[in-house]
């Protein structure tokens, strides 16, 4: 198990483009070095950024994807885990303490925006180019649409394996997107997150997986074979 593949410049890169964002912490992508799949979520939240946790899907939603993960016949050893967005994006409110009577602020998650994976993109460009992995699932729109577009839609992609190239920043300055030349294996679906809001999307999911587990063994019965 490796802790990440993130190289340190790399890391103070991404936050420096991230500087003067609505964010707090860094949390890196972590796994073994040859992962059965590379997993990709949206950002981190304020369980994650905790320093006694410090790694991907340590909170509620983490409790989730590991059932999910399971299903697919991964765990969070033999998968890497990262996100498009490595620091947790928030918003302040101001609440009403009724014990106190008094007025507090009240700091909540919220989805990580353009501008914002835009600065984390070397990130995520780095992994998928670095990280050798038969699959790369992608969890949550967020992570859908950065990797394959804007148009990609959750809904319509879920629960089945595409081969696609992916999207890359092909210059630091630059402000669009580019293709690879590659072409990934890629499955789609929601991110653990939504069933807290949505139970319906439980057997959803669960549904992905085990479509994800069907290609994984496929595709190492097929290795198999080629190396007899």
């Amino acid at each position: 198990m490796i802790k990440t593949i993130l190289p340190t410049k790399l890391i103070n890169l991404a936050q420096q483009r991230a500087a003067g964002f609505s964010v707090e912490g860094f949390v890196r992508g972590e796994g073994p070095e040859h992962p059965k799949a590379l997993l990709i979520g949206e950002a981190p939240g304020a369980v994650e950024v905790t320093a006694a946790e410090d790694h991907p899907f340590a909170g509620r939603a983490g409790v989730e994807l590991m059932n999910f993960l399971e299903t697919a016949g991964l765990a969070r050893e033999t998968t890497y885990i990262t996100s498009v967005f490595h620091s947790r994006p928030f918003k302040d409110r101001i609440k009403l303490n009724k014990r106190t009577g008094m007025e507090e602020i009240k700091r909540y998650n919220r989805k990580p925006n353009q501008k914002e994976v835009l600065a984390h993109a070397p990130l995520t460009d780095y992994e998928i180019s670095h990280i050798d992995a038969p699959l790369i699932i992608l969890s949550g729109t967020s992570a859908i649409q950065r990797v394959l577009g804007k148009q990609a839609t959750v809904k319509e992609l879920h629960g089945k394996v595409l081969t696609s190239p992916v999207q890359y920043l092909a210059h630091l300055d630059d402000t669009t997107y580019q293709w690879t030349e590659k072409k990934y294996p890629i499955l789609c679906t929601y991110h653990p997150a939504s069933i807290f809001y949505n139970r319906q999307l439980e057997p959803v999911i669960h549904g992905d997986m085990r479509v994800a587990k069907m290609w994984l063994e496929q595709a190492e019965q097929e290795t198999s074979e080629l190396r007899r």
